[in-house]
């Protein structure tokens, strides 16, 4: 044992001290149960939390942009890769499953040594709602056994739907160590090129609905100065709520390896400094 502590909702039964309890109920006046904390519940945790909205689909492997579903699946096998060696307990949840009637799902797995092939073999489905980042936190905070203080939670999303700050505010009350990974294309998300006067056949990633688009080289300026503000703004806005955030424009798997440890410097950097 590690020790002990109050019940909440999620522990399991199994964990409660049933002798610990009485005696502090008999104390307390109160019902109160005590659960068993053990050295190996203490092992680092993890969970990745992947947005698999249509838009996260995009773009298919022959085309010469950033396609997506690499880079998920290299950012997966990178973090995941880390946490084996770390001998994490490893989890994994998204919504991307439905029910009959269209509702969508919790893909769950528990963080646990052995979830690791689970994880590596999952590789279908953008079929998540707009808000699958929101459900996917609050499905999380009703597990405090599984995803307790401290957990990394890594997000895999393109973050091109705006998130509340209430849903970050959250995750930082339950103190988990929440990062955020961004996965934008450099050329259409994180930029825009020069198309003015250019005709363009688009497409939504939803519906698969086809038209064109014609913009101005005003409008294409514009829309580059707004896409390079958005990201320059996300960034700003996870490090004022406390998260260090890993950008990603590539599905290239040394170059998202180089990311990742260019992040792990600074955050070892970050807390020196803060000693």
């Amino acid at each position: 044992m590690a020790g002990a502590r109050r019940y909440v909702p999620g522990d399991r039964l199994a964990s409660i001290d049933w002798y610990a309890s009485a005696r502090e109920s008999m104390v307390k006046d109160d019902d109160i149960f005590i659960v068993r904390q053990y050295y190996t519940e203490t092992a680092p945790r993890l969970v990745l939390v992947v947005d698999r909205r249509p838009s996260l689909a995009l773009y298919p492997p022959e085309l010469p942009w950033l396609s997506k579903p690499a880079a998920i699946r290299e950012a997966t096998a990178a973090i995941v890769t880390a946490a084996r060696a770390a001998g994490a307990y490893t989890g994994y949840l998204d919504f991307a499953r439905r029910d009959a009637n269209g509702e969508a799902l919790p893909r769950w797995i528990a963080p646990r040594r052995q979830s690791v092939r689970a994880i590596a073999q999952i590789r279908e489905g953008f079929t998540a709602p707009e808000s699958s980042l929101e459900l996917a936190m609050d499905y999380l905070l009703g597990l405090p056994s599984d995803v307790p203080a401290g957990t990394f939670v890594f997000a895999v999303s393109d973050y091109l739907q705006p998130i509340p700050d209430a849903i970050w505010a959250r995750a930082h009350a339950q103190r988990w160590d929440l990062v955020p990974v961004i996965v934008q294309d450099p050329v259409w998300e994180q930029s825009f090129p020069e198309i003015g006067g250019i005709v363009l056949p688009v497409s939504d990633p939803a519906t698969g609905k086809r038209s064109s688009l014609r913009l101005s080289a005003r409008e294409a300026r514009s829309r580059r100065d707004a896409n390079r503000a958005r990201l320059e703004g996300l960034v700003a806005r996870f490090r004022r709520l406390g998260f260090d955030p890993v950008v990603l424009g590539t599905s290239d798997p040394v170059k998202i390896d180089t990311e990742f440890i260019t992040w792990a410097r600074r955050r070892r950097l970050r807390r020196r400094r803060a000693r």
